[in-house]
């Protein structure tokens, strides 16, 4: 079976670098030609550094491009110290990078990836959308050589950074918008199901007892990324967020979605940054969202565990 041919645009944060993990570990499926950064949980230049490092401790040579320090027209949203730490990936010690630099920004690196592709690539944004909105703004040429975006990214009945937005989509609506309105299909997983994709402790230590280096980096990833789920949220465990979207590419019977049409405010004094999911088609507009809404926990849990256990 051909692989599938891979982006990875994120703003790693401690659920991005096991996403990144998740991708790598499936060198069978994927094809990941790329991963490029913004910034989010961080400063962008705290997550382009991030990925580098994680992907050091993968022992994965691929591009890697910074992007977008700022969204689209806003400013940026901050106060993710108290998800992420300062250094966007508190907790573990990680080694300083050794990958091949890139001299490509994310915009010049994606528009690269695509134009050089013979078939179309898929394309997964954990954080804000804001290297998307661009280019698909400035290359609306290129839409024909994306197959999909698989994304980590809003929700229905929620939000986790103001009553109705998930943050990134608030921390740039405008650029999401743009994407949401590209015509090209999406998979969202969003705080409907990735709250539902939680890790216990119990379930973290048997990743750890994997032993391999990564495994015990995902463990500890999850010891600092779970505290704030427990101790704000005061959830069951640790929500693995943006693993959903890559977990979808690898295992998309593990989730139940509904395609809908689904639009973003970008206007509203208390609903900026929503996705408005149109769930029983009221407006009859195009359904342009796959909107992925359950998933079977423990096949997921599974699915991690074993994953990161090929991993070096």
């Amino acid at each position: 079976m051909a692989k599938i041919p891979l982006i990875i645009d994120c703003d790693p944060g401690h659920d991005d670098a096991i996403a990144l993990m998740l991708a790598a570990s499936a060198s069978d499926v994927f094809d990941l030609r790329a991963v490029t950064t913004v910034g989010g949980a961080q400063s962008v230049d705290k997550t382009f550094y991030n990925a580098r490092r994680v992907l050091t401790v993968i022992g994965l040579d691929v591009p890697v491009a910074r992007g977008a320090a700022q969204p689209m027209v806003r400013k940026a949203l901050g106060g993710t110290e108290i998800v992420h730490g300062e250094s966007g990936l508190d907790g573990p010690r990680l080694p300083e990078p050794d990958l091949t630099p890139c001299n490509l920004t994310a915009f010049e690196l994606l528009c690269k990836v695509l134009e050089e592709a013979e078939e179309p690539v898929t394309i997964c944004p954990t954080g804000p959308m804001t290297n998307i909105g661009i280019l698909l703004a400035v290359r609306p040429d290129l839409k024909k050589k994306i197959k999909e975006f698989s994304i980590m990214g809003g929700g229905f009945y929620m939000g986790n950074w103001t009553a109705a937005a998930e943050f990134n989509i608030l921390a740039d609506p405008e650029a999401a918008k743009i994407m949401f309105d590209s015509g090209i299909p999406i998979i969202m997983s969003g705080l409907d199901v990735t709250h539902k994709a939680y890790v216990t402790r119990e379930e973290n230590e048997v990743i750890r007892a994997n032993g391999n280096r990564c495994s015990v980096l995902a463990a500890e990833l999850i010891d600092y990324f779970s505290r704030y789920h427990y101790e704000v949220e005061h959830l069951p465990g640790c929500t693995l967020h943006d693993p959903c979207a890559v977990a979808y590419l690898l295992k998309p019977e593990i989730f139940t979605g509904k395609l809908c049409h689904v639009d973003i405010d970008v206007n509203g004094q208390y609903t900026l940054g929503k996705t408005i999911v149109d769930w029983f088609d009221h407006t009859h507009k195009e359904k342009n969202v796959l909107v992925l809404h359950d998933v079977d926990r423990s096949a997921f849990v599974e699915l991690l565990t074993s994953q990161l256990a090929k991993l070096r």
